[in-house]
C-alpha cells in the first residue's frame, strides 16, 4: 500500500515538474497591469529610466502597474507571444510582427530630442580608413540586439544591400545591445557597428568613450520613431486613457521630468499604417512579410530609398 503510495505521488512529482511554469493566460485587467520595455539598454538602466513612468501610471490609473525588463531580445519576444505584457515599448520590427500575429495596437512612439524619427545606421572609427559601405567587404560588422533589432540590424542591413553587399561579403557579429556594438566597434572588437543613429548620443557613453573618434558611415532615411503598444486583451477605453496619460506628460513640469528619466521629450500618438515602411523593408531583408490590409497595395513598390 505504501510503496503504491509513493509511486502514485512520484508520478504526480514528474506531471508537476514537466508542466509549463509560466503560461500565456490574459490578465482580467481588474488587477495589475505589466508594462514591458525591449531591451535598448542594459536592463539596469532600463528600470531607472522607466520605473518614473510606471509609478505614474499606476498612481493616475488607480492600479499597480509593474515594469518588467527583458536581458536580451529573445527573452522579450517570448514575453510578446505569450501575451504578457498589457504596454509594450518595443522597436519597429516586433511591433509590425506582433501586430500581425497577436494583435498589438500601436498607440505612441517616440519623440527624442524634439524629433520623432529615427535612422537605421552604421558606424566606424574615424581612424579606420573607411569611407563608404563597399570598404566593408571582408570586414567584421556587429548588430545591436541581435538578427530582430529594427534599425540596427534590419534597417543596417538593408543600407548594405542597397550598396551591393550581403551577408556573405562580411562577418556578422551580435552584441547583447546596441550600445554595446557602439562600444565594441570603439574598441577595435570589430570594423563596424550597426545600430540606430540615436544611439551614439546616449548619455551612458558621456564618460566611456571619446564619441569624437566615431562617424556615421552611412545614415538610412528617417522615419517613424519607436513605437509603444498595448494588447489585444486590454480593454479599448484603457488604452485610449493610457495613450492620453502618457501623451500628455510634456503638459507638465512633472511629466517633463518623468519624460527625461526616460530619455524623451515626448511620446506623440502613432498608427499602425505609419510602420507601412518598415514592413517592406523587413520584407526585403529577412523575406517576412506582415502587410496587412493597410499596406498590401504596396507589396509590388521598391522600397523606397
Amino acid at each position: 500500500m505504501m510503496s503504491a503510495l509513493i509511486r502514485l505521488i512520484a508520478v504526480l512529482l514528474v506531471y508537476l515538474m514537466s508542466y509549463p511554469a509560466v503560461q500565456a493566460e490574459p490578465h482580467s485587467h481588474e488587477g495589475e497591469l505589466l508594462f514591458g520595455v525591449f531591451p535598448r539598454r542594459n536592463a539596469a538602466d532600463t528600470i531607472a529610466s522607466f520605473e518614473p513612468m510606471a509609478r505614474y501610471l499606476s498612481e493616475q490609473l488607480g492600479r499597480p502597474v509593474h515594469l518588467v525588463t527583458s536581458m536580451d531580445f529573445a527573452a522579450f519576444w517570448h514575453n510578446i507571444e505569450t501575451h504578457r505584457y498589457d504596454i509594450v515599448h518595443l522597436n519597429q520590427y516586433h511591433y509590425v510582427k506582433s501586430h500581425s500575429l497577436s494583435g498589438y495596437q500601436a498607440i505612441l512612439k517616440n519623440e527624442e530630442n524634439g524629433e520623432s524619427t529615427i535612422a537605421a545606421s552604421i558606424v566606424v572609427r574615424k581612424d579606420s580608413e573607411l569611407e563608404k559601405l563597399t570598404d566593408l567587404k571582408g570586414k567584421k560588422i556587429i548588430f545591436g540586439g541581435g538578427p530582430t533589432a529594427m534599425q540596427s540590424y534590419i534597417g543596417a542591413s538593408y543600407l548594405l544591400r542597397q550598396a551591393g553587399l550581403d551577408s556573405r561579403d562580411y562577418k556578422t557579429l551580435f552584441a547583447r545591445n546596441p550600445p554595446n556594438a557602439i562600444l565594441a566597434s570603439y574598441y577595435r572588437q570589430a570594423d563596424a557597428a550597426g545600430t540606430g543613429d540615436k544611439v551614439l548620443d546616449f548619455t551612458l557613453f558621456n564618460n566611456a568613450i571619446d564619441r569624437q573618434q566615431l562617424k556615421y558611415l552611412a545614415r538610412g532615411r528617417q522615419l517613424p520613431h519607436l513605437p509603444w503598444a498595448v494588447s489585444p486583451d486590454l480593454p479599448e477605453s484603457l488604452g485610449r486613457r493610457i495613450q492620453a496619460l502618457l501623451a500628455g506628460l510634456d503638459q507638465t513640469a512633472a511629466g517633463r521630468k518623468i519624460l527625461a528619466s526616460a530619455h524623451l521629450t515626448g511620446l506623440r500618438i502613432a498608427h499602425d499604417s505609419e510602420y507601412n515602411q518598415h514592413r517592406l523593408i523587413i520584407r526585403k531583408v529577412l523575406d517576412e512579410d506582415y502587410c496587412d490590409n493597410n499596406c498590401v497595395v504596396h507589396r509590388q513598390q521598391k522600397v523606397v530609398k
